[in-house]
C-alpha cells in the first residue's frame, strides 16, 4: 500500500513501518495527510500486525502543521475550523488506540502536531539529533487536538511549562520529561528500533494488548479493595487464556511459545528492515 504522502512497508504481517514522506516541508502535514494517515492505520489495522513503526524520511520527523493548510484554515468558518481539527484528533486517536505496540523513531525535529505524533505511540525512541517544540503559541494558537495526548505523555506540569514557553528542547530533555523513553546516537537508532522489535516479538500479542489497557484501567487509581480485586482478576483471566496456557507451557517445555518467531535453530528471530 502506497500514497503520495506516506511509504507503508510490510514485513510478514509482524511488524509494519509506516514511513511520513513529505521530506521537502519537513514532514508536516494538512487535511489530506492527515486522511491517508488515518486510512493507512485503519487499513493496517485490519492486516492484524505485531509491531507498527512510525518513522519519517528526510532531516525532520514532523515539522506539525503545513504552512499552506494553516493558512486556508484562516479563511474557514467556525464549523469548517472543527471539522478540520476534529479529523486530526480522530486519527491521533486512532494511532493512540491502535492495536498492536506502536514505536515513535523520531530521527529530526517533531514540532508540535508532531510532539502529538509522538506522544500516541506506546514508546518512543528518539536520535540524539532530534530536537522537539510545542509551537502554537508563538503563532497565537494552542495545542488544543493534542493536548490529551502529549498531557498523558509528560504529565500536567511539563506540559504548562512547555505550551505556555514554546521553547525548543532536546532529546535528552524529551527523555527526562518522559516524551520518550530512550536516546541514542543518529547511527544506532535503526538498530535501538531492530532490538526493540525482537523483543516485542518475544511476548503474547494478547497479553501485550491486555496490558496496555491494564496501565489505562490503574492508572491514577487509589490502592484500594476494589482496585485489589481487579488486579487479581487481570491475571486470573490471563493465566486461563488460551496465549496464558501456552506461555507457561512452552516456557515448562523449553520452547519459543506459539506466538514467537523463529529461525532454523529454533530460537526467537527477526530480521529488521530499514
Amino acid at each position: 500500500m502506497m500514497s503520495e504522502f506516506l511509504k507503508i512497508i510490510e514485513e510478514d504481517h509482524a511488524v509494519v513501518r509506516l514511513t511520513l514522506n513529505r521530506p521537502d516541508v519537513h514532514n508536516a502535514f494538512d487535511d489530506a495527510v492527515i486522511s491517508d494517515l488515518h486510512k493507512a492505520l485503519d487499513s493496517v489495522a485490519a492486516t492484524n500486525p505485531r509491531v507498527l513503526v512510525l518513522q519519517a524520511n528526510g532531516k525532520s520527523f514532523s515539522a506539525g502543521a503545513d504552512l499552506n493548510w494553516m493558512k486556508r484554515s484562516a479563511t474557514y468558518t467556525d464549523n469548517e475550523n472543527f471539522k478540520d481539527a476534529l479529523a486530526l484528533a480522530e486519527m491521533l486517536h486512532a494511532l493512540d488506540n491502535f492495536p498492536c505496540t506502536t514505536i515513535a523513531a523520531v530521527q529530526g525535529a517533531a514540532f508540535g502536531g508532531g510532539v502529538g505524533l509522538v506522544a500516541c505511540c506506546d514508546i518512543a525512541i528518539a536520535s540524539d539529533k532530534a530536537i522537539f517544540s510545542l509551537s502554537e503559541v508563538r503563532l497565537g494558537l494552542i495545542p488544543g487536538t493534542i493536548s490529551p495526548f502529549v498531557i498523558k505523555a509528560i504529565g500536567s506540569r511539563q506540559a504548562t511549562r512547555y505550551f505556555a514557553s514554546a521553547e525548543r528542547f532536546n532529546a535528552s530533555a524529551a527523555e527526562k520529561i518522559g516524551l520518550v523513553h530512550e536516546v541514542t546516537a543518529a547511527d544506532e537508532l535503526q538498530p535501538t528500533i531492530e532490538k526493540l522489535i525482537s523483543e516485542l516479538l518475544a511476548g503474547s500479542p494478547d497479553a501485550q494488548m491486555k496490558a496496555r489497557q491494564l496501565v489505562e484501567t490503574m492508572s491514577g487509581r487509589s490502592i484500594d479493595a476494589t482496585t485489589l480485586e481487579d488486579a487479581a482478576a487481570s491475571i486470573a483471566d490471563a493465566r486461563a487464556s488460551k496465549e496464558g496456557r501456552e506461555g507457561v507451557a512452552a516456557f515448562l517445555e523449553k520452547r519459543p511459545p506459539s506466538w514467537a518467531p523463529v529461525n532454523a535453530t529454533g530460537k526467537p528471530a527477526h530480521k529488521g528492515k530499514s
